[in-house]
């Protein structure tokens, strides 16, 4: 790749990277966190913990190995049903979750507690 492709390619990644950091934000604030937490390394991990009411120990978990995905399959699945969504709209966050972060976020979706605390 010449010097124009790559700058190009950057230029895109950035975009995305900043789509999602928009979209993180409107669903931390949407559960009345605040928004800048989506910003931060591993306190964003945290904050969306607390969103979906796992303990803070869990971020361990996510450092395991094939233990992570089963961890964020489980935090899809909370984070859906703690805005009143059910086991598809889960899959949906866990497989395509370049189109469902963004309904969550920009949608009419309320926050309705914690779904793992009930």
């Amino acid at each position: 790749m010449d010097g124009d492709q790559s700058f190009f390619m950057l230029i895109i990644q950035l975009a995305i990277v900043a789509f999602f950091l928009a979209v993180m934000w409107k669903i931390f604030e949407k559960a009345g966190k605040p928004g800048w937490a989506a910003i931060i390394p591993i306190y964003n991990i945290i904050v969306l913990l607390q969103i979906v009411g796992r303990p803070i120990w869990w971020i361990l978990l996510l450092l395991i190995p094939v233990v992570n995905v089963v961890v964020g399959f489980l935090l899809a699945l909370d984070l859906s049903r703690s805005f009143g969504h059910d086991l598809a709209f889960a899959l949906g966050l866990f497989f395509l979750g370049f189109i469902f972060y963004p309904v969550l976020a920009f949608g009419s979706d309320t926050y309705r507690g914690p779904a793992a605390a009930a």
